[in-house]
């Protein structure tokens, strides 16, 4: 192969990776955006109850979750969390 080619190959190359990354990253983006538009969670989040030390999936009515008992500390603690978007999921 000729130096045209090689160059012209590595070119092409480069180029298609250019396009391949940029499109990832405005994916990423729309991602992104719509995350924060619909906020951390749908009806379902999978979290790690503090309370029973194990990963469940659970139904949330508005931020409450269907398992939660109100006056417990962990579940007190995981509502907060599940709040402020910080809750541990999986």
């Amino acid at each position: 192969m000729s130096d045209e080619g090689r160059s012209g190959f590595l070119g092409a190359t480069a180029r298609a990776a250019g396009r391949r990354f940029a499109a990832a990253k405005r994916a990423y983006v729309q991602g992104q955006e719509r995350a924060d538009a619909e906020g951390p969670y749908d009806e379902h989040a999978k979290i790690v109850c503090r309370r029973h030390a194990q990963k469940r999936t659970v139904v949330l009515d508005g931020y409450v979750p269907d398992c939660f008992e109100a006056g417990h500390p962990d579940c007190e603690g995981c509502l907060e969390d599940i709040r402020e978007g910080t809750v541990e999921t999986w």
